[in-house]
């Protein structure tokens, strides 16, 4: 009997039938997963592991760059866009982004500029609003654009608004309105887009500063009083408030609650002279104080108007003259000497960052507005710039 022999290929029978082509590698089993299952194993990586994950393949990448996933981490960093309600401030920007841009801020890599200068001595005040910086000097407010690369500002102002005598010492930017006090002892209010503007006489010394919502302007004075005024129809600037006070008002602001009226005082043991330079609301109920004492304090008026929760000590025995916060860790503060910016990590005792923007001359840092990419400070004779996306 013949031995059954294996079964011959065509090649060796001599047929002209070509090879089948390799078939490609199956894919792998964890593509079979659902995606919200996957962003769910994704969701416990940290940083360092999101980031390896994004170098595999191209699906990895584009699933591991997904803000779902960054948003639990950005609301750990500083200045990333998020408050501590988890409101996102600057939802056009990717999220893994900003916390690229994060890590800057804590370890101060920065590139400084001065994007603006003028000859004489002022005490400036700025608000920033979205592709404007808005800038007083001397009696007038002046806009500038910001570049569209972010790199700096428009050399020429896009529009100038005046109505003051003398130099203007605050003012405000809410809802398309720009509310100032100046020197004059008055109060003007101009609508940005148009030619309306009112103005009145609201004390009888300079108006250190104001604070506008909600057809309520407030305001400070030297004369050692505070106003409330009103802005409905037929009784602009009729005041409806006055509360006297020891000491020059410096600084005010209006709660976010609005009920117009004074509800309480905060702080029983401040030292004659430690006045109280700027105030910031984080939320109804959580703000932020600096001035004189060299203090930064952090206040929750539901627990304690008497005492604050917890309170930062400027290094160099300096007078905080501005103070601002991202709504969730992060502080920036300027001061009198030496034209220092300090960052502060809430988390910490002590400052995170500082950097020295004066010139040779000594020069406060009268006011300073950020973003999530930059910061704005307002010196006596510049306005600087650091771009904390090109360390």
């Amino acid at each position: 009997m013949g031995r059954k022999g294996s079964p011959r290929s065509p090649q060796a029978e001599g047929g002209s039938r070509a090879a089948s082509p390799p078939s490609s590698p199956p894919l792998s089993p964890l593509w079979a997963l659902p995606e919200e299952l996957l962003l769910l194993i994704c969701s416990y990586l940290d940083v360092q592991a999101l980031g390896r994950l994004g170098q595999v393949c191209r699906r990895l990448r584009f699933l591991s760059s997904r803000d779902l996933l960054w948003r639990r981490i950005a609301r750990g960093c500083l200045n990333s866009g998020f408050t501590q309600l988890g409101t996102d401030l600057a939802a056009g920007i990717p999220v893994k982004e900003r916390v690229k841009v994060s890590r800057n801020w804590r370890h101060g890599r920065c590139r400084r500029e001065t994007v603006l200068k003028w000859k004489r001595n002022l005490m400036p005040w700025m608000e920033l609003d979205g592709e404007y910086l808005y800038l007083s000097q001397a009696e007038n407010i002046q806009a500038y654009q910001l570049c569209p690369d972010g790199t700096g500002l428009q050399r020429h102002p896009q529009a100038i608004f005046s109505g003051h005598q003398e130099d203007v010492c605050r003012f405000v930017l809410v809802n398309s309105h720009i509310v100032s006090g100046g020197g004059d002892g008055n109060i003007v209010l101009h609508k940005i887009q148009g030619s309306y503007s009112v103005k009145f006489s609201a004390h009888e010394q300079e108006v250190n500063c104001v604070d506008f919502q909600g057809g309520l302007i407030v305001s400070g004075s030297r004369d050692r009083t505070a106003k409330v005024w009103s802005l409905s129809a037929g009784r602009v600037g009729q005041c409806l408030h006055t509360v006297q006070t020891e000491d020059r008002v410096w600084s005010i602001a209006i709660s976010p609650l609005l009920s117009g009226q004074l509800l309480t005082c905060l702080g029983t043991d401040f030292h004659r002279g430690a006045g109280v330079l700027d105030v910031f609301y984080e939320t109804p109920s959580l703000l932020l104080s600096c001035g004189y004492d060299t203090y930064i304090r952090y206040w929750d008026i539901r627990t304690s108007t008497r005492k604050c929760v917890r309170e930062w000590e400027e290094p160099h025995d300096s007078a905080l003259y501005c103070i601002r916060s991202d709504g969730n860790h992060m502080i920036a503060s300027g001061s009198s000497y030496y034209g220092v910016v300090r960052l502060w990590d809430k988390r910490q005792t002590r400052c995170l960052q500082s950097f020295h923007l004066s010139s040779p001359t000594s020069s406060p840092v009268y006011c300073l507005r950020f973003s999530t990419t930059h910061l704005y400070a307002a010196l006596a004779s510049a306005l600087h710039v650091l771009d904390f996306t090109a360390p």
